[in-house]
């Protein structure tokens, strides 16, 4: 059996930061931001299983949502503002997480393909999924702009603003559902939560 890199390159993700375009208080990591983003999406996975009856697997979302961003280990973080700046670029970009997310496949045994492509290979068949990972995305990404404001760098402030619309546009009931519920406890200190 051939050797493998595959999880020493994963666990790379916590060297790669994020926000590089941005003064932060706190750096994030992609490891840090794929855990946070992981916790999101099996939430909104529970919301629409419980609250909105639609057949989806929690588990499965969660999973899929540890390895979103996987291929950055190779692409590094692209600034957003960049990354959508126009039809080009952002093509040209999935095509290039799409080539990253291919050559981690590839460092895994063959015998693991069968348990990983569709977890780094984002398939038709599971948009759903994905839909979800994204939105989670934007609630962690308006949850580090919370953060960021709490400790005094108002840098973050339009980023906030831009993401809150965004995650408003997107008009999904599991988003509203946990703004809604949840989100209140972020903008709270320690001691104010208990």
């Amino acid at each position: 059996m051939k050797k493998s890199n595959f999880f020493a390159f994963i666990s790379r993700m916590k060297y790669i930061n994020r926000w590089g375009l941005m003064r932060n208080i706190k750096d994030e990591n992609v490891s840090e931001h794929s855990l946070d983003v992981a916790v999101i999406a099996h939430a909104l996975a529970v919301i629409q299983k419980r609250r909105l009856d639609k057949d989806v697997n929690p588990e499965k979302t969660a999973l899929y949502a540890i390895y979103h961003d996987a291929s950055e280990i190779f692409t590094g973080d692209m600034p957003t503002p960049v990354k959508y700046s126009n039809t080009v670029i952002k093509t040209a970009y999935k095509d290039v997480e799409l080539a990253a997310s291919r050559r981690l496949l590839k460092l895994l045994p063959e015998d693991f393909y069968s348990d990983y492509e569709g977890v780094l290979i984002p398939r038709e068949d599971e948009k759903e999924i994905w839909k979800t990972i994204k939105a989670a995305d934007k609630i962690s990404a308006y949850i580090k702009c919370i953060e960021e404001e709490k400790s005094g760098n108002k840098e973050f402030l339009k980023a906030k603003q831009t993401i809150l619309k965004d995650l408003i546009s997107m008009d999904r009931e599991d988003v509203n559902i946990f703004m809604s519920d949840f989100m209140d406890g972020y903008e709270l200190t320690l001691d104010e939560m208990e």
